[in-house]
């Protein structure tokens, strides 16, 4: 008994310190943004305050200047996980933050050119970027070096219900400085003797087990202040959709299997062909110059079409530039083409790492094939193996295909359909025009990432890991730096 209430005390003290470290940063971000929103005064008041156009300004009105920058900064930060100091990697909360400072300054310049009526000297919003940069370099390393100086990762165990569920723990050993299973239990050694385990452990991972199982130790859980993570199943992301509803003293959860209402498709569909229709501005000009060059390199046709599969099943022609040889399809050839793979031309190797390859889908969008945000249509044949496979693959059909998705934002190369599907359904279940425009933003943010190749080295490890766990039930499979060894339990 005190054992247990020794165990207790030290989850209060942990969630305590979970709180204190919430707290920080808290403040840290909003340190941040009043450094950066500062600096954006100090460089107004210096080079656009002396013109005549910005007199007015004297006053208080500077403050709302400085005020309006502020948010700007906030909301972007927000929708772009650029707070996230530690939970995400470095690299990837600074491109977060790069990326927004430069769209913030952007915004900026031409809210100046709009009070003053023309256009104002650029050079100083350059230099403001470039210090925004450096200081954004700053508070990241300085804010990440502070949440793991003080952050001690938790120990972990895994339940899981099937091998396959082993996955996720190569996955999280990847962040080692955050997350560290250092035991998983099958589901087999039943109820009564995993609890006893879990007591030993600051977090739990549930990972695809039953229904029952899964009840029971989410209480056992609950009831004993432990962390809880779970790997939702299906149905856990279409209940997260659900309409709340009291029915006199009885709570409902309303669920309609629609996909968007009437007016968030109209909503959605207005977003597409003005934001579709700006960047068609500069984007025919360098749909020209990518037409010109593959043309001009083997005189084949400029665009690549593709049957898709989006909204209700339809089939349409995905527009592409075509990056590989005429015919690279011919006799069944269709697997998907690698970094160094023959069949792709010089001007496809470019437009390829550049993105340029799909700027066609632009015309897409505004046919109304398409949207800008949705799951990633896929190829007539990829649906029907991935039908059979996983009954629930056709309810990601209940919105059309989009350009970026939930999954390619979220996802890597290498996710697996299922957890594709799982991503697309948190997309259609979670939709709101602030999600769409938080996906597109971030979605500027994975453009600048090198795809992913890890699943390859993952799936040895993951056989290893089965391997491993199925040399005994009697045994626990823990982890240290090198791998996983097998402990007696």
């Amino acid at each position: 008994m005190k054992k247990h209430s020794d165990n207790l005390s030290g989850n209060s003290r942990m969630k305590l310190f979970d709180d204190i470290k919430h707290t920080m940063r808290k403040f840290e971000g909003l340190f941040e943004m009043f450094v950066l929103a500062y600096t954006y005064y100090l460089m107004w008041r210096t080079y656009y305050r002396p013109l005549e156009s910005f007199h007015k300004y004297y006053g208080s009105g500077k403050y709302i200047l400085a005020g309006v920058y502020a948010l700007l900064v906030f909301f972007l930060f927000l929708y772009c996980d650029s707070f996230k100091y530690g939970h995400l990697k470095l690299t990837d909360v600074l491109l977060s933050q790069w990326i927004s400072l430069a769209i913030v300054n952007f915004v900026t310049y031409f809210q100046l050119c709009l009070i003053a009526n023309h256009m104002v000297k650029v050079s100083p919003m350059l230099a403001l970027t470039v210090i925004d940069l450096m200081l954004a370099f700053v508070f990241t390393y300085l804010f990440t070096v502070l949440y793991h100086r003080f952050y001690v990762p938790r120990r972990m165990v895994m339940v899981y219900g099937t091998d396959n569920a082993l996955a996720l723990k190569v996955k999280m050993d990847t962040r080692r400085d955050k997350y560290r299973i250092t035991a998983s239990v099958p589901e087999t050694d039943g109820y009564e003797r995993i609890s006893r385990k879990l007591k030993k452990y600051d977090a739990v991972v549930l990972n695809d087990v039953s229904a029952q199982m899964r009840n029971d130790l989410l209480k056992y859980c609950y009831e004993n202040g432990l962390r809880l993570y779970i790997v939702p199943k299906i149905s856990d992301i279409i209940i997260k959709g659900a309409e709340e509803i009291t029915l006199f003293d009885t709570p409902l959860l309303l669920i309609k299997g629609k996909g968007l209402t009437p007016a968030q498709n109209l909503a959605k569909r207005t977003m597409d062909i003005v934001l579709c229709s700006i960047a068609m501005i500069p984007g025919i000009f360098v749909m020209i110059i990518v037409a010109l060059a593959i043309k001009l390199e083997d005189h084949g046709p400029v665009f690549y079409r593709q049957e898709r599969v989006t909204k209700d099943g339809r089939i349409f022609d995905i527009l592409k530039f075509r990056s590989m040889i005429v015919d690279a399809e011919k006799d069944g050839y269709s697997i998907p083409a690698t970094d160094h793979d023959p069949r792709i031309t010089k001007v496809g190797r470019v437009i390829r790492a550049t993105r340029l390859d799909e700027l066609p889908q632009i015309l897409n969008i505004l046919k109304g094939d398409m949207s800008i945000v949705g799951p990633r249509p896929e190829r007539v044949e990829h649906v029907e193996k991935y039908m059979r496979e996983i009954a629930e693959f056709g309810y990601r059909l209940k919105v059309k295909g989009g350009l970026t998705g939930y999954a390619q934002v979220y996802g890597k190369y290498n996710t697996s359909a299922y957890d594709k599907l799982r991503l697309d359904l948190m997309y259609i279940e979670k939709y709101s025009l602030l999600l769409d425009i938080k996906l597109i933003l971030m979605t500027v943010q994975t453009m600048f990432k090198k795809e992913s190749t890890e699943g390859f080295a993952e799936s040895i490890e993951i056989k290893n890991a089965r391997d491993e766990a199925a040399l005994g039930k009697e045994d626990s499979v823990t982890s240290d730096a090198s791998g996983w060894r097998r402990n007696e339990a």
